[in-house]
């Protein structure tokens, strides 16, 4: 018979032992489980117990003030804390920059991929994630005070190749949350927000002989919940705790939101522009490097308007945002709603999200920045006795392909007038940026240097690009002049690029910027390759996507302005090897191709490994009178193009 596990939250939160490491759930206020944090704050105010408990947390559960994990800032409460994110959870910060606790500050996703190493009973996370940063064992190991001395990452080499190993927790208490449970502990969480690290956790505290407490907002009759919806399943839960409805909202901010849990789609061509500004001045530059197609993440502060920016602009339906705590697709919210999006397309358990970050998954990620220095390191962590954190900033800014950072030039007072299409500096902000040194390296620039990792540094007045000796200044905005308004301001001279260009007017300017035209063209422009010895011309059509006529004509544009500069017709190589194409823009796509080929192309060969699309552009252009050279692979298509420039050339017919 399976016993019934539902009970109060005190008689739940009486079962921690002294000493207990304690792991909570939450990612801001979302599944915080704020009765059970409560309930133990209560505990220990009445009775001094438990006492030197130790606390893993990846991302902050707390609200900035006085929520959260917050509540457990009392001291002998709490021994050691090891955190991700710091920012959220002051009271408790405080007590770890004072020394009165130890503390260590890892990456977000080490910790959460730490919940499934100390679930299977493995040593821990072996990661290149750290290298070169604060947690980098040769720059303090992510200690955070004198006080902490213990070795939790370790510096090994494999293979001639350095990588850091982080020591899995023992975890004696789990508490999590979710949305309904049966009397066996199952749990379902079609309510919250995010599903987080909750069955990690659970099943890390399950496998050390601990204990699993859950707060839920109801109950179900057993044998009443959905197998596939079950998150957590009842073998791992000990206990089971019904909140009261102040204690479980969706977020800190929201009580509930539909669209965060998936129930709706909301509609956000609706929403009303944001005012421009300089926030959104920067997240507009910033706008200009969105890859069509390509998978993103937006950090905290201004790259958060990115998101707005994109929904403004109309090209969020050909992106795919992200967000660490597990977010696929749509839109992700911002301040103490951070974390939710609605709109999603998926949401992942976040320990999953951070092996697809940490293996390379994002196209671009855009991030805050705080302080950085000349050789491109930027500081978002701490800050004297201010502890912020690193959250998923290391594990994000090391591994996506390209990297933007967005913050404004200055701090504190700093005011900004957008007039006219041209930026004018009102007031100078009292605190400086790009300083000689940051005060802890979050991001190594020249790790990023030496990996080839594109970098750029936007702010409301300049943009910066990470060269191998540092930063270089390449785009300033209408109306700034660089020696007044930007080197006067620095703690060192940035070199100055050769070809120092002129942000986009368009981002000064209150219309619309006519965004996704100009990104397709770029980024098309980017997929074509001109080879002018062997007068070939290679366009790479692999993942391409036609989704409109406008995409119709982004390419006729795209293929018209290089030809044109061309002067001559040339061989056309062209790869469509997972190219998709809305089959009701068929012919207009096969029409624009076939009056490119007869204006600008001596021969055209074509290869995907699709049979289909073998067949398919070989009927489409032989319907239209051209012949259907189409191949298997870029080998063979390369080498039948060869054939017939050596034909062409034979018989005197050369451009």
């Amino acid at each position: 018979m399976i016993r019934d596990k539902i009970t109060t939250a005190d008689e739940a939160i009486a079962l921690i032992r002294d000493g207990d490491v304690v792991s909570c759930s939450g990612f801001v206020g979302i599944g915080t489980p704020e009765a059970l944090i409560t309930a133990l704050e209560r505990r220990f105010v009445e009775t001094a117990a438990p006492r030197d408990l130790g606390l893993v947390f990846a991302a902050a559960p707390g609200d900035g003030k006085d929520r959260g994990l917050n509540r457990l800032a009392h001291e002998g409460l709490v021994r050691r804390a090891v955190g991700g994110h710091w920012a959220l959870v002051p009271r408790l910060a405080a007590l770890a920059t004072a020394s009165r606790i130890e503390a260590y500050n890892l990456p977000l996703g080490i910790i959460s991929n730490l919940y499934r190493d100390a679930a299977a009973h493995r040593a821990g996370t072996l990661s290149k994630v750290g290298l070169g940063t604060f947690v980098d064992p040769r720059h303090g190991g992510g200690r955070i005070n004198d006080k902490t001395t213990d070795e939790l990452v370790r510096l090994m080499e494999i293979d001639g190749e350095e990588w850091l190993f982080y020591k899995a927790p023992l975890i004696n208490v789990a508490l999590i949350r979710g949305t309904t449970a049966d009397p066996a502990g199952n749990i379902t969480m079609e309510r919250e927000a995010l599903v987080l690290d909750a069955q990690a956790a659970a099943m890390a505290a399950r496998n050390a002989n601990g204990l699993v407490i859950v707060q839920v907002e109801r109950i179900a009759a057993a044998g009443s919940l959905d197998p596939r919806q079950v998150i957590v399943p009842g073998v791992l839960v000990d206990c089971v705790v019904v909140a009261p409805a102040e204690a479980h909202q969706q977020t800190y901010a929201t009580a509930y939101n539909a669209a965060f849990s998936g129930e709706v789609k909301v509609p956000v061509d609706r929403m009303t522009p944001a005012p421009l500004d300089e926030r959104k001045l920067i997240a507009r530059r910033c706008a200009f490097e969105l890859p069509l197609g390509g998978v993103v993440n937006l950090g905290i502060g201004v790259p958060e308007v990115v998101a707005a920016v994109a929904a403004e602009e109309r090209v969020l339906d050909h992106l795919t945002l992200t967000a660490e705590p597990g977010v696929i697709g749509g839109m992700p919210q911002g301040g103490l709603d951070f974390g939710a999006a609605v709109n999603t397309q998926a949401l992942l358990h976040q320990n999953q999200q951070f092996d697809f970050y940490d293996g390379g998954g994002l196209d671009l990620a855009c991030l805050g920045m705080a302080e950085v220095d000349r050789f491109g390191n930027v500081n978002v962590s701490r800050f004297g006795t201010r502890l912020a954190g690193a959250g998923g900033f290391i594990n994000i800014s090391q591994n996506a392909r390209r990297l933007v950072f967005a913050g404004t030039f200055t701090a504190s007072g700093l005011e900004v007038a957008i007039e006219d299409g041209r930026v004018r500096i009102a007031a100078e902000g009292r605190q400086r940026k790009f300083v000689e040194s940051v005060q802890q390296v979050t991001f190594s620039g020249a790790l990023a240097a030496r990996r080839g990792q594109t970098v750029l540094y936007v702010t409301e007045r300049c943009v910066f690009a990470l060269g191998p000796e540092g930063l270089c200044l390449v785009e300033v905005a209408p109306g700034i002049d660089v020696d007044r308004d930007i080197l006067a301001h620095m703690a060192f001279r940035p070199k100055i690029g050769d070809d120092l260009k002129m942000m986009d007017a368009r981002i000064c300017r209150p219309k619309p910027m006519q965004l996704f035209a100009s990104l397709l063209d770029l980024q098309l422009a980017d997929r074509l390759s001109y080879d002018a010895e062997r007068n070939a011309l290679f366009a790479n059509f692999a993942g391409l996507v036609i989704r409109s006529a406008d995409d119709i004509q982004s390419v006729r544009r795209v293929f018209e302005a290089l030809c044109e500069r061309i002067g001559h017709k040339v061989a056309l190589v062209v790869d469509y090897d997972g190219f998709r194409l809305d089959e009701s823009l068929s012919d207009a796509y096969f029409e624009m191709v076939s009056d490119l080929q007869a204006r600008y192309y001596s021969t055209a060969v074509r290869y995907t490994t699709s049979a289909f699309m073998r067949m398919k552009l070989g009927a489409e252009l032989e319907a239209r009178r051209f012949a259907a050279h189409v191949f298997e692979t870029h080998g063979e298509a390369v080498a039948f193009a060869e054939r017939l420039a050596s034909l062409r050339r034979d018989s005197g017919d050369s451009p």
